[in-house]
Order: structure tokens, then C-alpha cells, then sequence
């Protein structure tokens, strides 16, 4: 048994607690220093932490995780200006052999006073590399004529189902993509990374996420992903709680081998299934109930109404939930409808009651928001969004964007929720996500000291739950993790200050001194002095 005391704790059920004890990973006591101190157990340690504070450890229950550790290695395209882009992909250029694929992420087209790039800009600095660019929202992609000429795409190539290749006044595409179809057909032509390259891309990150307070994920990537999370677990290297949400193009894979929803252990198992009903609002592409400001275009369905409840009767008939992406109104209206059918089928055939989820609910009218609370359907946001998309929601929307990143009015309409980051779309860093969700507010203050409508702001207590107790309770597991809590998995961070305490725009400031998964210590910061 370990002590630890003298310590500010944030255990709402045990209020003014100071101390507690762990065993065997788990809190076995949590009270004030005399009641811990005095258990009259044999203790392996005690250790003072001189007033800091203890913290639930944090889940982001929306990332990309292959492709966030990716990103590590890429070109940093979110810059503010094209000039910035296009220097640092030379000198990326500079670095690589002959013909190396040059891979960037994170460029918004939005912040750009020009607007997208083309495929000539990047052919000019790239020389004989083909290059390919996701865009922040990774519902669009930038590749330069070397990439379009590897993937056939031409004047004559037709728009693919589930995408748009962008095209100039002679029909001649500009490099521009839109939408995972079109955007597959260059991905599709890069050398594809070893199993063995993504296991150990995946394994390097780890003590990235431990440092940030992050003990757990949600995560929406690949195949390949869930196979090296696989090879972690199996080799006892993943120290990280997963839930895995299956890719649509690998659905029946998982129907025929028989995996379920919830199953698996508390360091990995299955979450839903992940289905798309449209794009993003920085492309334009998000499905809109009226067009957007200055245009006609109202984005785009990636699947109807029958095509989701279809989707959805096969899933529930298998044991597995829905998480949809949906981000504009029109969308997130045809997912609710959707989910209203698949409930009737539910009750109709006796199945489960499964939380399906919908991803990001970004834009959604208040009479939906009173749906997602009827249907017991779990809102997943992400409150890094709010500031960064702030000027391009009030451009593409007008005054329709105080239902945009609603979180408060989502939060009391009672429907359960959870928050992420959509990292690497935006920081994994989960003190960013809180800021955000408490503040409205970038890191440098922007926009005003009260922040992009304020209404929408979540207390700092909000935010947390759903950065902790909530994503382990849409999983199945609110009985063991998520909390500071006696018989409870013991997962917490030892911060220097109560962030309660602090001005929220500090907040983002915040680094753990140390990270606990189960009792043991992954992370410790080398000035905590502290021995743990």
C-alpha cells in the first residue's frame, strides 16, 4: 500500500479530502490525513505532497491517433500565411532523397488571404517529390502535380463517390481534394507504412500523452491502428486506456470475428462504429440546412437518413453502437432522424439499449439538441473548435453561429456528453481543451476578455467530467474508472495548483508534475522535487 497526504484532492463525494491510499492500482481510501495515515495497514510508502493538488486522470475521447503520431513528422502547414507553408515544405524538400513522398498537415485555407493553394505553388517548391498536405480539418487535401500524376487524376478523371476534386475554368484539377473519395485516391499511391513502422510510431508517442495528463483515449483512425494497438498490448507496452471505434471499411471484418461493442479489458476494447454524414465547415462542405453566407452551396450528404438506419439495423443486429460524424445542422437533423428509427427497431427486436454517439455536433438547432437528450444519444465535442473556427463560423454561417459549438445549451439539456480534441486536427493537449471550454477564448485572449459568445461557455467542473468521469461511463466502465474514488482504478494527476482556483485563462498554462495509471507513476517532471 502506498499514502499519499498533505495533498489538495478532487473528490467531489469526499469533500476537504487530503489524503489517500492505493493497493494493488487501486484507491483503497481516500479521507483527511488522520484517517489515512491512522488505517493501521503496512504501508510501502507515505509520501507528502506538500499541498498540491490530485486529479482524475484524462481521457480524450476524440483522436486520430495514428495519425497524430504521424503528424510528428510532417510538414507544420498551419501557419498564417501560404509564403510561411510553402518555405517550410522546401526545406523539408531539401532534406529528403530523390522522389521521397513529402507529407504536411494542419494548412487552413481560411486564414490564407488567397484562399487555397494549387498544385503549381507546391510543385515549385517540392522539385521531383511528390507531396501531399492534409488540410486542419482532414476533410480536404493539397498534392502537388507529382502526387496527381501517381494517382491518375486528370481532366478526365470523374468526381468519385464520397468526394470532389477541386477543378479550374478548363475542368484541369487545381491539387485541391475534398472529402475522403477523392482524397483516397492519392492516399491510396503512398507507400504504405510497415505494421511494424506504425506499432513503434504509435509506442514513441505514449510519453507524449502521459506528460499532458492524458491516461486514456477514444480513438477514430484505421485498421492499422487497432492492429498496433493490438501488438502494444500484446507485448504489455500499451500503459493507456483505449477504446477503439471500428473503420466503416473494415465493418464486416469485425461482424464475422465477432466483436462486440465494450468488449475487450479497461487498456483496450471496442467502441462503435464510425460512419460520416458530411464533410467540414472550413471547406464548405458540412451539410447545411440554408447555404452558406455570400453562396449557394449547402455542403454535402455523405449518407441519407435510410442509408444511416440501414447502416445502423446491421450494427445493433451485430452488438455494436453508431458513432456518427456530423457537424453541420441538416446533417446532425438526418442522424437524430436516424437514430429515432434505430431506437423503435431496438425496442421492436428486444436488443440492447446501445449509446450511440454523434461526433462533433458542431452547428444543430436547439429542438435537435431536446432529440439527443430524448434519445439518450451521446454528444462527443470538442471544445478546442470553438475558438479556432470562431472568424470562419461567423464568415460561412452570419449570425446562425450562435447555435455553432453549442456546449452549453448541450450540456443542460441533460443529453450525456464527453470531450476530445480531434487531435491532431487540433492540440492533443487536454488543458487546452478545458481552457477552451471555460474561456471561448484562443491562447492569446482573443477574441475578448468575455470570449465567443460567452453564453455558450461550461463550468470548469463540466469540462472535467467530460474530460475524465463521462468517457468512461459511455463505455461501460463509470463503475471503476474516470474518478478519484475508493475501489476505484487509480488514475491521477499531481498538479502544482487547483486549477479551480486559478484564473481560467491560466488554465491552458497548466502541466502536470506527475501521471499515475493504476498506481504507477508513467510521468514525473524532473523539478517536482518529490520523490514518488
Amino acid at each position: 500500500m502506498k499514502i499519499f497526504y498533505n495533498a489538495n484532492i478532487y473528490a467531489p463525494e469526499i469533500m476537504g479530502a487530503t489524503a489517500l491510499a492505493v493497493e494493488h492500482g487501486n484507491f483503497l481510501a481516500i479521507g483527511s490525513d488522520d484517517d489515512i495515515l491512522n488505517l493501521g495497514l503496512s504501508c510501502e510508502k507515505k509520501t507528502d505532497l506538500q499541498g498540491k493538488t490530485l486529479w482524475p486522470g484524462l481521457t480524450d475521447a476524440h483522436v486520430h491517433l495514428k495519425l497524430l503520431a504521424n503528424s510528428l513528422a510532417m510538414v507544420d502547414c498551419e501557419t498564417d500565411t501560404i509564403k510561411e507553408c510553402l518555405k517550410r515544405a522546401n526545406e523539408q524538400s531539401s532534406k529528403l532523397p530523390s522522389k521521397k513522398w513529402i507529407r504536411g498537415h494542419g494548412w487552413n485555407h481560411n486564414r490564407w488571404v488567397n484562399g487555397y493553394g494549387n498544385a503549381k505553388m507546391l510543385d515549385s517548391v517540392t522539385e521531383d517529390h511528390p507531396a501531399y498536405f492534409t488540410a486542419k480539418s482532414l476533410h480536404a487535401a493539397w498534392a502537388n502535380s507529382n502526387a496527381l500524376k501517381l494517382a491518375g487524376i486528370d481532366s478526365q478523371t470523374p468526381d468519385p463517390p464520397g468526394g470532389i476534386i477541386q477543378r479550374d475554368k478548363e475542368g484541369n484539377p487545381t491539387g485541391i481534394l475534398f472529402e475522403a473519395g477523392a482524397m483516397s485516391l492519392v492516399e491510396s499511391v503512398i507507400p504504405r507504412q510497415t505494421q511494424s513502422e506504425i506499432t513503434s510510431t504509435i509506442k514513441s508517442i505514449l510519453p507524449e500523452l502521459w506528460q499532458l495528463g492524458i491516461i486514456g483515449l477514444h480513438d477514430f483512425d484505421s485498421i492499422d491502428c487497432w492492429q498496433a494497438l493490438q501488438n502494444l498490448y500484446q507485448s504489455h507496452e500499451l500503459n493507456l486506456r483505449i477504446r477503439k471505434n471500428i473503420p466503416f471499411d473494415h465493418f464486416e471484418d469485425f461482424i464475422q470475428t465477432g466483436l462486440r461493442t465494450d468488449y475487450g479489458d479497461d487498456y483496450l476494447h471496442i467502441g462503435s462504429l464510425k460512419l460520416f454524414a458530411d464533410g467540414a465547415l472550413g471547406p464548405q462542405t458540412a451539410a447545411m440546412k440554408h447555404p452558406y453566407v455570400g453562396s449557394e452551396n449547402s455542403g454535402k450528404l455523405l449518407l441519407s437518413e435510410e442509408e444511416i438506419f440501414t447502416i445502423g439495423r446491421r450494427a445493433v443486429d451485430n452488438g455494436i453502437a453508431l458513432a456518427v460524424h456530423a457537424i453541420g445542422d441538416r446533417a446532425n437533423a438526418i442522424v437524430l432522424n436516424a437514430f429515432s428509427r434505430l431506437r423503435a427497431y431496438e425496442q421492436e427486436n428486444h436488443l440492447p439499449h446501445y449509446l450511440h454517439r454523434i461526433e462533433h455536433v458542431q452547428i444543430i438547432e436547439m429542438e435537435d439538441l431536446e432529440c439527443m437528450k430524448t434519445l439518450d444519444v451521446v454528444a462527443s465535442f470538442q471544445p478546442s473548435h470553438a475558438p479556432s473556427d470562431m472568424e470562419m463560423a461567423d464568415r460561412h454561417l452570419g449570425n446562425r453561429s450562435k447555435n455553432a459549438y453549442a456546449y452549453r445549451s448541450m450540456v443542460e439539456s441533460g443529453a450525456k456528453y464527453v470531450c476530445g480534441s480531434d487531435a491532431p486536427v487540433e492540440s492533443v493537449n487536454p488543458f487546452y481543451g478545458l481552457h477552451a471550454a471555460v474561456t471561448r477564448r484562443r491562447l492569446d485572449g482573443s477574441p475578448s476578455p468575455k470570449g465567443w459568445h460567452p453564453e455558450q461557455k461550461i463550468s470548469l467542473k463540466q469540462a472535467l467530467d467530460g474530460f475524465s468521469k463521462n468517457p468512461a461511463a459511455i463505455s461501460s466502465r463509470g463503475s471503476r474508472l474516470g474518478q478519484i474514488k475508493t475501489g476505484y482504478k487509480a488514475d491521477f494527476l499531481i498538479l502544482d495548483q487547483d486549477p479551480f482556483k486559478l484564473d481560467p485563462q491560466k488554465i491552458a498554462q497548466i502541466k502536470p508534475a506527475a501521471t499515475f495509471i493504476e498506481g504507477k507513476c508513467v510521468f514525473k517532471r524532473s523539478d517536482l522535487g518529490i520523490e514518488l
